[in-house]
Parts: C-alpha cells; structure tokens; sequence
C-alpha cells in the first residue's frame, strides 16, 4: 500500500466523527453508558479461553444492533474493521506451526489447536475492533474521552488520548504530502535508500512537532484549557440504565452459555 493510498485510507477514519453528528436514540444517549457497555463487551470476549470460536459467534449481535440502530454504513466499518486485520493475522500466523496437535475432527479432516486458536484471535479481532468503531462511529471520539475522565479517568490521560488520536491524522497528512513531493522530484522510480529514509522520517517528525505547536497555540487562543465541550448536553437516566442493564445480562448470558453449542445439541437431538 502507498502512502498516498494510506493516507486516504487513515484520513477516512475521520469519518466516524461526522458519523456520530447523527440523531438516533443510540447517539442522544450518555456516552459513558455506550463506553461502559463496550467496555464489557471487550472484557467479555477476550475472557474466552484461546481455542474457544463458537462461543463468541452471539457476539456479533452487539456490533450488528449497533449498526442498525445507529444507521452506520455496515460497509465502511466492514472495510475499516479489514484494514486492521492483518495486524490480528501477524499475531497468530504462526499458531497452527508451533500447536499442531489434533483437537477437533470434521468427518476425515482432523483440525489442530493452532488452526483453532488463530481463527479464535481473528474472531475476537474483529468483534473488539467493530465494537470500538462503532463506539466511536455513534459516539465520537471527543465524547468517548470525556466520558472516560467523568468516569474516573485523570483529565491529563484524557486529553492526552485525544491529542494522540487527532496528532494520528497531523502525521499521516504531513507524511503523504513528504512521499507525494519525493516521487515528484524522482521521476516516478520506485525504492528508497536508508539515506534518504532516515532523513525523511527526521524531517517528518519535525514538520509535525511545528505543526502540532501551531495547533496547540491557536487552541490556547481560543480558550482551550484542557476542558472538554461537548455539542450537545448529557443526563445519565432510564434509557441509559435499561442500555447497560440490557446489554450486560445478555453478554454475561453469552459469557456463560455456549448458545451455538446447546442449539446444536437441541437439533441432534431432534434428528434422532
């Protein structure tokens, strides 16, 4: 992948934001309600133990109500969850070479532990990363940090997070604007020595450090003084304890009960 195509592809994230301007009931919700429930719903998928996959399978009910209720385009999270894929891919390629041992067979075909457990790694890649863009995609990224400090988190950390998201989209600008005048000025050959990549990489970081000092001074000339303000006021009430209440007893219900396994079960039995 370019830089340039990087580029677009990072700066769509930007996306989400303008996705969590919208009206539904889900997004006039408090935003610490919305944090805590995908809070629980990380702890509880990533609680399973590495060979379990059918278990986490009635998870995706969560991302998927999400989606509906929030009217989120389900594609473009589609795309965003598959851009941070590999990563998950690069953690457990090597699983099915070092547990080679035989765990579940499907008819002829024996299936080892570390097939088991990479596909288990991909699953809950996936649910983790939708569940965290949905939350932002319906409640944006400046809400979820302040509803973290209201939730207890100090408000340096808080603002902290939030430049470090907002510093993501001033590096990938100022390096595909770099990469875009290099192949300009090299006529279209590919490759780049260590030379001139190391001065890159130097030159970049310092572009952005300026250009984050402007930032942060045009923000302290408008009154910025480390408070977040929010477009539009929140009250913790009945809708927000029934969202919690709700989705938490159906995740501790997923957590207990392997619900594909006893469906499963129930249709053996039937056919016998």
């Amino acid at each position: 992948m370019g830089m340039a195509s990087l580029d677009g592809a990072l700066l769509d994230f930007k996306r989400l934001d303008q996705l969590a301007t919208g009206n539904t009931p889900l997004h006039r919700l408090d935003p610490r309600a919305k944090v805590l429930v995908v809070l629980v719903f990380i702890i509880s998928v990533i609680s399973f133990n590495r060979y379990e996959v059918s278990a986490l399978v009635p998870f995706f009910i969560f991302p998927l109500a999400m989606v509906s209720l929030g009217n989120l385009p389900a594609g473009y999270l589609a795309r965003k969850i598959a851009l941070l894929c590999p990563f998950a891919l690069m953690v457990g390629v090597f699983n099915p070479l070092f547990d080679r041992e035989i765990l579940v067979h499907l008819g002829p075909v024996g299936i080892s532990g570390g097939w088991i457990s990479f596909a288990s790694i991909i699953v809950r890649s996936v649910l983790t990363v939708g569940g965290a863009l949905v939350l932002v995609g319906v409640t944006g990224f400046t809400s979820v940090c302040s509803a973290l400090e209201r939730m207890g988190m100090p408000q340096t950390f808080a603002v902290q997070l939030l430049f470090l998201y907002r510093y993501i989209f001033v590096l990938t600008e100022e390096g595909a604007r770099m990469a875009r005048a290099r192949e300009l000025r090299s006529f279209g050959r590919r490759g780049m020595e260590v030379r001139v990549f190391g001065s890159l990489v130097g030159h970049l970081l310092l572009r952005t450090w300026e250009r984050a000092e402007r930032i942060h001074l045009a923000m302290l000339c408008r009154g910025f003084r480390g408070e977040f303000h929010l477009r539009r006021p929140y009250r913790f009430g009945v809708p927000e304890i029934l969202f919690i209440t709700g989705w938490t007893a159906l995740f501790i219900l997923f957590r207990l009960v392997n619900v594909p396994a006893l469906f499963g079960g129930w249709i053996m039995e039937m056919f016998r």
